[in-house]
């Protein structure tokens, strides 16, 4: 995260009042978005993966929404507020909608578990930069 604050603080558009969180969220959606991809492969990788089909796709969904939305946050130059905004409110809706899943197999498969913690965290980074732009 440190490499991530350093290039969004380096940009002459940087805020300093929401570099930090832009930050932290960015970090958290790259995280995400490589357990997402993970957990879907791991999922193909069961015996009944046809019982997983619903979770490998939403695994998928989130972590292509995940990479979009920290590509749009690491972008600062012409920022368009409401798109950001509506790309957030899409990542949350993303991450819990994988996390609920996962959570559904979790106490039987270990990646859908750690999937299902990324997906909250990640959740709760976007709300939090949410707010943090608003203000």
């Amino acid at each position: 995260m440190q490499h991530i604050g350093s290039m969004l603080s380096s940009h002459p558009r940087a805020g300093a009042d929401d570099t930090d969180a832009r930050a932290r969220t960015v970090a958290a959606l790259h995280a995400c978005a490589q357990a997402c991809t993970s957990c879907a492969d791991a999922c193909l990788a069961e015996d009944d993966v046809a019982s997983l089909t619903r979770c490998i796709r939403t695994d998928l969904d989130c972590a292509d929404v995940c990479a979009a939305t920290a590509r749009l946050l690491s972008r600062l130059t012409e920022t368009d507020g409401n798109l950001v905004r509506a790309q957030l409110e899409a990542c949350v809706v993303a991450c819990r909608t994988c996390a609920e899943e996962c959570e559904g197999h979790a106490d039987h498969m270990e990646h859908c578990r750690l999937c299902a913690e990324m997906c909250r965290a990640c959740e709760r980074e976007c709300m939090e930069v949410m707010r943090a732009l608003s203000a």
